[in-house]
């Protein structure tokens, strides 16, 4: 009697193929339905905007400016304005993730994707930015650091029409592949890109010629930074002046008012 007995395993080997497969597709799909996949998936947030800060620590950037710099961010998120802007948006809610970059193998993710929607969780982003050491100081891949940027997209746990990309330099992209194919490819991914240039004096730069390309950073950053709806790119006419920019370029990305009033396009 045991003998002329069939096992699960003896029946399943003697199915055609196609009907083997199509059992391990159902099973999977049972296994992952149970275990709450499904769930997992569609449990991501809505917010109003999800933006990666994308900050240049080149060798242009010596101390005292990278110093300025992560100052400026910190003050910024704890900037009334910034925080009205962020409350008074549909969900009342944003995410952002802060990226610092340098040569095409130099990106890093400092701090990863954090939700804001008050003083208290905006604060707490900011502060964080002050007790993180320096990642990078070497050349200037603009295109790594939009690549990265992109990148990061998928991993956010968030629901949103709006993404953005918010590149700050103080030089042109002397160091990776093609800045226009990166900036191309995040347009074409519906992402926005925009920058906030940090003009150096002339006379005061090791190296002019990134500093201070042909007719100016402002005008290279608008021909090969920029782009997508509404994208803009703002003018810092110094590393002091940095903090005060972010502040406006913040409110510009998150409220959608422009630099000079107007409304963006979503």
């Amino acid at each position: 009697m045991m003998r002329n007995c069939v096992s699960s395993c003896d029946l399943f080997r003697t199915l055609p193929a196609v009907m083997k497969r199509t059992i391990r597709c159902v099973i999977v799909a049972l296994v992952l339905t149970l275990s709450g996949w499904n769930a997992h998936v569609q449990a991501k947030e809505p917010v109003d905007l999800v933006l990666v800060l994308a900050a240049d620590v080149s060798r242009s950037v010596d101390a005292d400016k990278f110093k300025l710099q992560r100052e400026g961010y910190t003050a910024a998120f704890s900037d009334a304005r910034v925080i009205n802007a962020i409350t008074s948006g549909l969900r009342g809610r944003i995410a952002v993730c802060f990226v610092e970059w340098s040569g095409a193998g130099s990106q890093r993710l400092v701090i990863g994707w954090t939700l804001i929607k008050d003083l208290d969780s905006a604060k707490q982003f900011g502060d964080q930015l002050l007790e993180i050491p320096r990642s990078f100081a070497n050349s200037t891949s603009i295109s790594g650091g939009i690549d990265f940027a992109l990148a990061q997209f998928a991993r956010a746990p968030f629901d949103t029409e709006r993404r953005t990309i918010d590149v700050s330099g103080d030089g042109n992209n002397n160091n990776g592949r093609d800045v226009h194919s990166a900036r191309d490819e995040a347009v074409a991914a519906g992402v926005t890109v925009n920058g906030l240039v940090i003009l150096t004096d002339e006379q005061f730069s090791s190296s002019p010629e990134h500093t201070n390309p042909p007719g100016g950073l402002e005008k290279y950053y608008r021909d090969n930074v920029i782009g997508g709806p509404g994208a803009f790119v703002l003018v810092a006419k110094d590393f002091n002046s940095f903090g005060n920019l972010l502040i406006k370029k913040l409110i510009a990305e998150i409220a959608l008012v422009g630099p000079r009033g107007e409304m963006l396009p979503r």
